[in-house]
């Protein structure tokens, strides 16, 4: 039988200053075992070259099968190295011995910190490795005097990266038992990857962490990109509201910002923040922000500002004081100003108890077409709008219109425009008061009451009736005319005209009265005088039939008896 090995020695690696086990087993061993380091016969020492297997101890012919060798307190400059386990022949025509292949003992040296080189300069730990946007930085780590080299990875963030060719690893020209690991990574530059930090991570087991890492903060430059804050999103009231606006510029390196206004030559701003404190209509414009730095120019960023304010009257007239004679049109303009633009609204000032004011209007200009005493008195016109859904008005100075013509008893008009009657009840027996209101310009020169044949004079009286004296009406060049009726009677219920007069003309109104509780007193004698009239009516239809009956028949006759005396005479 021949020998053979059961396991060669393996790559084996140790800390300095530790033992390292080389394993080499045999078959059927008959020849003596040795070993060899660097092609080179290795001695048995006490505490450094030991036999593994006791039985081995101190002899040189080896026993069991068991060549393994300890190497006691492992050096680099002694124990690194291609050690090479040897058994020697059976015998000399056997030519049975054998070497086994080469293995390295590593005596395992920590490398020194790895460092980080751009373009063939130095990256010191936690610098900035900068490049442009768009180009590639091409980074390499290198890692010197370790042993074995040390193993290189990359990461950019928690991403791991790809070198561009796998790592090479030389001896150190200086000491060739320890050796240089190098790696290079390209990473294309984009300016999501600014600040990015970039990390070659060296692997070993002589580290006490067994990695060491070295960074770099990724400095791509980039053209500013802008962007605006502070926009309004409500309306801005002019004097209230203040406004920052900011125009925040990404860029790299930082960027000067200018602010302009359209329209202007002059720049408004040259800071990040452009503020108006408080608004005013003259800050109302289109406003643009532009960044630049030494890579470019950024693009444009506007916001058109939109300031609102109150209204504002700024003139309405003609005149304080407009005279406009009686039927005749008359105007009014009212101008102003406000942002939103305002609407208008024309209102008269009247006494009415609850009302003390009547629309005349909705458009600044204000037409009265016909003018009479119900649109003498005090106008105003209102500038209203609306600001952040507030209601801002402005209301003029009154502005008087005064009628001038002959007297005009007031109407009461309908919704369609047309006139109606003056009426009032009273119950029978009561007193009825007959008032109206009269407008004239002069004062009227005569007032009275007239109906049927009769006519009172104002501050007159006779009988059950009486006249007043006229009095001054709440509003302006009106007067109020009365006329009472004592023991109001069923004759009394009639129209009853007031008449009035001035040096311009003359105005007549009729005012009815009507006496209540008649009907129930006199119904039924009126249906029975209808009734009697009915009845008689009917006895003359039948009286008058009758006689048209009796004439015709009569005619008949009359008729028939010439004839027959005709004939007689021919006869």
């Amino acid at each position: 039988m021949t020998e053979r090995f059961a396991e060669q020695p393996k790559y084996t690696e140790v800390n300095p200053g530790q033992d390292a086990l080389l394993v080499c087993k045999v078959i059927d061993k008959r020849g003596v075992c040795s070993w060899q380091k660097d092609n080179k016969p290795v001695g048995i020492y006490p505490k450094k070259y030991e036999w593994a297997s006791q039985y081995g101890m101190g002899q040189t012919a080896h026993v069991g099968g068991d060549c393994s060798l300890w190497v006691r307190a492992a050096q680099l400059e002694f124990d690194d190295g291609l050690w090479e386990c040897q058994v020697t022949a059976s015998d000399f025509t056997t030519q049975d011995a054998l070497t086994s292949q080469p293995v390295r003992l590593v005596v395992r040296v920590p490398p020194q910190r790895p460092r980080l080189e751009h373009e063939g300069v130095h990256v010191p730990p936690g610098h900035n490795v900068t490049v442009d946007s768009g180009a590639v930085a091409t980074v390499k780590c290198v890692s010197h005097y370790g042993n074995p080299p040390a193993q290189l990875k990359w990461f950019l963030g928690d991403q791991e990266l790809s070198p561009i060719h796998p790592q090479t690893n030389a001896t150190e020209p200086d000491n060739p038992r320890t050796w240089s690991a190098a790696s290079v990574v390209q990473i294309p530059a984009n300016k999501d990857r600014h600040g990015a930090m970039l990390k070659c991570l060296a692997l070993h087991e002589s580290y006490a962490a067994r990695s060491v890492a070295v960074e770099g903060r990724l400095d791509v430059k980039y053209a500013p990109t802008v962007r605006l804050l502070g926009a309004p999103q409500i309306d801005l009231e002019e004097g209230k509201d203040s406004l920052i606006l900011r125009c925040v510029a990404d860029a790299n390196p930082p960027a000067s910002i200018v602010w302009r206004r359209a329209g202007r030559s002059e720049i408004a701003s040259l800071q990040e923040s452009l503020q108006l404190r408080p608004v005013g209509r003259r800050d109302a414009g289109l406003y643009t922000c532009q960044a630049q730095n030494s890579v470019g120019t950024s693009d444009q960023m506007s916001v058109q500002l939109d300031v609102k304010y109150a209204p504002k009257i700024l003139s309405a007239g003609p005149d304080r004081l407009t005279t406009a004679p009686l039927f005749s049109p008359a105007a009014f303009e009212c101008v102003a100003e406000g942002n939103p633009a305002p609407t208008y609204k024309w209102v008269q000032r009247i006494s009415t108890q609850g009302k003390p004011f009547l629309d005349r209007g909705r458009e600044s200009r204000l037409v009265i077409d016909n003018v009479t005493y119900d649109y003498q008195g005090e106008y105003e016109c209102r500038a209203t709008n609306f600001i952040n859904g507030q209601e801002r008005t402005a209301t003029s100075d009154p502005i008087a219109l005064q009628v001038v013509g002959a007297p005009q008893v007031l109407r009461t008009t309908s919704a369609n425009g047309g006139t109606i009657g003056h009426s009032v009840s009273v119950r029978k027996g009561d007193s009825a008061t007959l008032s109206l209101i009269v407008c004239a310009d002069p004062r009227p020169r005569h007032v009275a009451w007239e109906w049927g044949s009769l006519r009172l004079e104002a501050g007159s009286g006779i009988g059950r009736y009486r006249v007043d004296d006229v009095t001054q009406d709440s509003r302006e060049d009106c007067y109020l005319a009365t006329l009472h009726i004592d023991n109001a009677d069923l004759q009394d219920q009639r129209p009853y005209y007031l008449v009035v007069e001035n040096e311009r003309g003359t105005d007549r109104h009729a005012i009815n009265l009507r006496v209540e509780g008649m009907f129930s007193v006199v119904e039924p004698l009126e249906l029975s005088y209808l009734l009697g009239i009915a009845g008689g009516c009917l006895a003359a239809f039948l009286i008058l039939v009758c006689l048209c009956i009796y004439a015709v028949r009569a005619r008949k006759c009359c008729f028939r008896n010439r004839n027959n005396y005709k004939t007689s005479e021919k006869d």
